[in-house]
């Protein structure tokens, strides 16, 4: 089997934004990037594939021993555990950061409550933001490619609206991202979240949390100018962030009802012409 085909296969199916993103990257890169977004999809998607949390975490904490380079028997048979030793290995990625990205995937397994905003964006920080960073070392070859800073508010805004967006989903499941401490400032109950309601004050919260996004973006946006503009396929999935949260500004936008899905097209088109422009 060739382990890279089958996780471009699986980011083409299941993160069709990455898969776009991933084929702006030198094609010597590509095959880097797709078993990273693959590896990705493997630990985001723990909780569906579970009844209850504790076979998820020791679902985490084989992927945690595979980063480690234990079991290599089982890894061997593991298409994506496979595929991103060997990115970790050819491309001097940091074994920490997959670590850390790992264990804060641990949240995602329970219904507990998000405490605060600094929690969300270091939840961001430890996911998105990694994510981006690992696949501008890929890029740079190896090397510290200089966009920790850019990569971070870069990861913190493309999570902060892809929670947004996901609300619908987590509430079915009773499981809250939006932080305590900003439902306490506007009043947001978790029962009327959780019931598909909306109200003035959850209104308000995420408009709020919108503006945190756009902050986010604006920093990232300036640091990455100064960047080496071959780092920028690494970034380009953020450059959808900006027309996700222009849909959520809508007068009419109800986050419980209001469809956010873009043709493919759109999709595509956004992607191009950040590329050609340099910038997300």
């Amino acid at each position: 089997m060739d382990v890279f085909a089958f996780c471009a296969d699986e980011v083409r199916a299941h993160d069709a934004d990455r898969f776009w993103a991933d084929l702006f990257a030198p094609e010597e890169k590509r095959r880097y990037l797709f078993a990273l977004h693959a590896f990705n999809l493997e630990i985001s998607r723990v909780r569906e594939l579970v009844s209850e949390p504790m076979p998820g975490e020791i679902r985490l904490q084989w992927w945690r021993d595979v980063v480690a380079g234990q079991g290599s028997g089982e890894i061997a048979g593991h298409p994506v555990a496979a595929a991103l030793l060997e990115t970790i290995g050819l491309n001097h990625l940091p074994r920490a950061a997959f670590d850390n990205l790992i264990a804060a995937r641990i949240f995602d397994l329970y219904n507990d409550p998000m405490p605060s905003l600094g929690d969300l964006e270091g939840y961001a920080g430890e996911t998105s933001s990694a994510l981006i960073q690992c696949g501008a070392v890929i890029l740079a070859g190896g090397r510290d490619p200089g966009t920790a800073d850019a990569a971070g508010h870069a990861g913190v805004a493309q999570a902060l609206a892809a929670l947004m967006r996901a609300l619908p989903f987590h509430a079915r499941r009773q499981q809250l991202y939006l932080p305590a401490d900003l439902m306490a400032k506007h009043g947001v109950l978790a029962d009327d979240i959780f019931s598909g309601r909306t109200t003035p004050e959850l209104l308000r919260l995420l408009t709020e949390l919108r503006q945190i996004a756009r902050r986010h973006l604006d920093i990232a946006r300036r640091l990455l100018a100064e960047a080496d503009p071959a780092l920028l396929p690494a970034f380009l999935p953020v450059a959808l962030v900006e027309p996700l949260l222009k849909q959520m500004d809508r007068r009419d936008y109800d986050p419980f009802r209001t469809v956010l899905d873009r043709p493919q097209w759109r999709t595509q088109w956004t992607l191009w012409r950040a590329a050609r422009r340099g910038k997300i």
